[in-house]
């Protein structure tokens, strides 16, 4: 294993829910704020209002209560992932990264008002009720979702294991809603799983990034070489339907199949937001042919390992065009065990490639035969959805978002059990890695 890199804990994940509200995520860090000019007749406007309001408003209202829906409104009108954090939202957002919690296993997002399902999470109670990406989840129980924050919808979804929740549906392609119910489970927060595909050739599928992924994933890699008695000739990593998550755990995972080169690097209006990370030697692989698998869940994080890897061609890049999250958000704890969570940077590929709103474009394409047979019309929730996302950076974005609020999602620890979606990718993924192996002379 590589030498540790710094301990920053960069939260990237674009999409959690169950639902634990992150996406994105940022750099746990305090910090001196930056003294500004005050601009007196905008907080003289903004103290009028809000005597007014404890004035004259219908009901009483709680100064505190104020005062906090008046910081979520700041947030909220910069971008779609920096947000206030209440003691409750703060704790859940650390359990993300290192724990487990009671909810369904679907990774969501907010558009036009409504839920909307980014995708289920492997072996979990919502994909075995048969929950689908694009889903719209329009009721919750009985209580409609139009209205909700997205924080509303979370906590009802997540709740105590063995508890029963009935969803809503609508569905594109069908006339009348669906309800299903599904109980509640433990969401294991595990993510990374691997198997032998045939002799020579391995499977890794890493679920979201965490502290410690690049580490399971090394010693699950030499479980494998063992299984196979032999180094493997090459590997395949399914990155479908990843998040994100932490920064380092992208930069580690990245690192272990790079002997040189930077990896990635973020640029920021502080100091403290511009980083770079460099690869360090020695190749897990031993320079074995490697294949990434992708699709239009791969966000944030899983976009820097997809870019850094494609950048230095030391993979092939295979699947549907990628989410497009390339911002880094910054936690910053406040008094009484709140914080806030920060737009604070870009990331760059190698290339010095912003992937904001644009995503990551894989070396070969496949469209999906489920998708394409059943759904021709929908077009998967990405970054450049968003309401109020980001710019590139480097050129104006192509698209206006439809999405009215952040997105969230759930962890969930995964099964080597693939749908037969999936099983096409990785049939294809395989044969690729089989020709790049012959070519390589590994074949035995």
């Amino acid at each position: 294993m590589k030498p540790n890199l710094q301990n920053y804990l960069l939260v990237l994940t674009g999409l959690v829910a169950g639902v634990l509200v992150s996406i994105g995520h940022g750099v746990f860090a305090e910090r001196e704020a930056v003294q500004a000019t005050l601009p007196v007749e905008e907080l003289r406007t903004f103290s009028d209002v809000f005597g007014r309001i404890k004035n004259d408003y219908v009901v009483e209202v709680d100064d505190k209560e104020l005062i906090e829906n008046a910081i979520r409104g700041m947030l909220s009108g910069l971008d779609p992932h920096s947000s206030y954090l209440d003691a409750e939202q703060f704790t859940e957002l650390q359990v993300g990264t290192t724990g487990q919690f009671g909810g369904l296993g679907i990774e969501v997002g907010m558009e036009d008002g409504f839920v909307k399902v980014i995708a289920p999470i492997d072996d979990t109670p919502a994909q075995r009720a048969g929950v689908q990406a694009g889903d719209l989840i329009i009721r919750l129980d009985d209580t409609p979702v139009k209205g909700m924050t997205l924080n509303d919808a979370v906590k009802i979804m997540r709740g105590k294991p063995g508890s029963d929740i009935e969803l809503t549906i609508v569905r594109e392609g069908l006339d009348q809603p669906l309800k299903i119910s599904i109980t509640r489970d433990i969401i294991k927060v595990k993510s990374v799983r691997a198997r032998l595909l045939e002799p020579g050739f391995g499977y890794l599928r890493i679920s979201q990034f965490q502290s410690k992924t690049a580490e399971n994933m090394v010693a699950a890699i030499d479980k494998l070489n063992q299984e196979n008695k032999q180094p493997l000739q090459g590997l395949v990593l399914d990155l479908r339907n990843n998040p994100g998550g932490v920064l380092n755990g992208a930069v580690a995972v990245s690192d272990a199949f790079l002997k040189k080169g930077m990896i990635v690097y973020t640029e920021g209006r502080i100091a403290d937001s511009r980083l770079r990370f460099n690869a360090t030697p020695d190749d897990v692989l031993n320079g074995a042919p490697l294949v990434v698998l992708v699709n239009q869940g791969s966000a944030s994080a899983s976009e820097i390992v997809a870019g850094a890897l494609q950048d230095h061609k030391r993979a092939i890049i295979m699947g549907v065009k990628t989410f497009g999250k390339g911002s880094v958000q910054t936690i910053l704890p406040l008094s009484s065990e709140s914080a806030l969570k920060l737009t604070t940077a870009r990331y760059y590929t190698p290339s010095g490639k912003s992937i904001q709103a644009e995503g990551i474009t894989p070396d070969i394409e496949l469209e999906s035969i489920e998708v394409a047979a059943i759904d021709r019309k929908f077009e998967p929730l990405k970054e450049a959805n968003l309401s109020g996302h980001l710019e590139n950076g480097n050129a104006k974005d192509k698209e206006k978002g439809k999405a009215k609020d952040k997105k969230g999602s759930e962890e969930a620890e995964e099964d080597d059990t693939l749908s037969a979606i999936e099983d096409y990718n990785l049939y294809e993924a395989l044969n690729l890695l089989k020709g790049l192996a012959i070519l390589q002379g590994r074949m035995q």
